[in-house]
């Protein structure tokens, strides 16, 4: 005799619940936390707009991209444990009016790192230096770069060094230049 099921139970191997039950867990079993939390709105917008589902798809999984590379860097930039967060966008390059704006803008472009080369910055306290270090290392980490911030002892320790021998004894390729004053 084969067994049946009672009226009322759900027959054991099938799925229960709703789907939008079933697809938030199976969303959150996928790690897909942005699909999850927009497939609502965007199969709105696509059915008011009349998107077919491929391109309905495409718009959710760009979704999700866009969401996972924001996180990325912003793990990226908490990895890297700066004293602080500094931007190009807050650095006032007319302060120093002998400062190479394009050079420190070049280097923000990141392919120093590529070539594996340091930076090393001389000059006068108060001069940008450290704010131009950190904004480098945002740059970096926003390109993909995994970068680590020094605590700011290191940093003295490392000025002291660049004095006295000019460049980083260590590396094999620096490109050093002396920081203008104010």
């Amino acid at each position: 005799m084969i067994p049946t099921a009672m009226p009322g139970t759900i027959p054991p191997g099938t799925t229960s619940g709703t789907p939008q039950v079933l697809l938030a867990h199976h969303l959150e079993q996928l790690k897909l936390p942005t699909v999850l939390r927009e497939y609502d709105k965007v199969a709105r917008e696509c059915a008011r707009g009349g998107v077919d589902n491929p391109r309905y798809l495409l718009r959710l999984i760009e979704l999700e991209l866009i969401d996972r590379e924001r996180r990325t860097v912003e793990r990226r930039i908490r990895a890297a444990r700066f004293p602080a967060v500094r931007s190009f966008d807050t650095f006032k390059f007319t302060a120093i009016s002998t400062l190479y704006k394009m050079l420190i803008l070049d280097l923000s472009r990141c392919e120093y790192i590529l070539r594996r080369e340091n930076i090393n910055a001389l000059g006068n306290s108060g001069t940008g230096k450290t704010h131009v270090a950190l904004a480098l290392g945002l740059a970096a980490c926003q390109k993909g770069s995994r970068w680590r911030s020094p605590p700011s002892p290191h940093w003295s320790v490392s000025c002291s060094k660049l004095a006295t021998y000019g460049a980083c004894p260590s590396s094999s390729s620096s490109a050093t230049w002396r920081w203008p004053s104010c």
